[in-house]
């Protein structure tokens, strides 16, 4: 049944709705993980005691409503349903529920089916719906906090190339030179506006996140990658300068770019790289 693509598609879809749920909870409490850990370790070095606290992870404590701590059951977590069924809203207290919510879980089931249609049912396509999971959490932690977690870049890179190893996307040598390549590219940028200005224009997120596509599509792949992130991020940056009224000295995190262009090189990054390069 899976050889069928409309099929396959139809059943990434579904996972992919409940994937999108998960994802909620990981652009939710990942960045509290990461400050938590931060703030365990500097008391540490200072030579403080780190008082117990709570278990506070990807599973504990259960999701609640953040207004009235309504604990979220089963049937209150059902992808995009339930949020229809509730009308956007807390079924403890009526407090609004944020309509991004069903809209990751919308994308990531679109997404999803999209991928594994392109790819057909195996590992290519299990490997890119990892890829695109991935993309899709990074995203919306970078707008939120402007960071990209380690715990999830550099497994996605190391991914990348157990993948390539047998040619899945890309040959391992091209694999290692676009990790290599992405990595060190937007580290001289980095290095290079620094020292022009004496300000940092980007984080080390973004170096290893784009060291990770190189390692998932190869070093072929770099040259469309970083210039469609810049004409996203230009396009989205001068929208936000004309629409939104937003200074031109407010930053703007550039991962929801980089994601955004790996995924379209993901999907049509050969077809497009010929279109404009001719065969490599």
């Amino acid at each position: 049944m899976l050889s069928d693509p409309v099929i396959l598609a139809v059943c990434a879809g579904l996972l992919g709705l409940c994937v999108g749920s998960f994802l909620n909870v990981a652009v939710h409490r990942l960045p509290k993980m990461m400050e938590q850990q931060w703030g365990n370790e500097c008391a540490e070095l200072a030579g403080q005691a780190v008082p117990p606290a709570e278990r506070y992870d990807l599973i504990l404590p259960r999701s609640a409503c953040p207004a009235c701590g309504h604990r979220i059951t089963a049937l209150e977590n059902i992808p995009v349903l339930s949020y229809i069924m509730l009308r956007g809203k807390c079924a403890g207290c009526g407090a609004h529920i944020s309509a991004r919510y069903p809209a990751i879980e919308t994308l990531t089931a679109a997404l999803s089916a999209y991928v594994a249609w392109h790819f057909g049912f195996g590992i290519a396509a299990a490997g890119a719906l990892l890829f695109t999971w991935s993309m899709i959490a990074l995203t919306f932690i970078d707008l939120d906090t402007f960071y990209l977690p380690d715990s999830i870049t550099l497994p996605l890179l190391w991914l990348g190339l157990l993948l390539n190893l047998g040619g899945t996307y890309t040959s391992l040598p091209s694999a290692v030179i676009g990790a290599a390549a992405g990595y060190l590219s937007l580290w001289s940028v980095y290095w290079i506006f620094k020292w022009a200005t004496g300000k940092e224009g980007m984080g080390y997120g973004d170096f290893k996140l784009l060291a990770a596509i190189g390692a998932w599509l190869g070093w072929q792949a770099l040259p469309l990658t970083i210039l469609l992130s810049s004409l996203v991020g230009a396009a989205i940056g001068i929208g936000m300068i004309v629409f939104a009224g937003r200074g031109r000295s407010a930053p703007i995190p550039f991962g929801p770019y980089l994601a955004i262009a790996g995924m379209i090189a993901l999907l049509h990054g050969p077809a497009l790289t010929r279109a404009y390069l001719g065969p490599l």
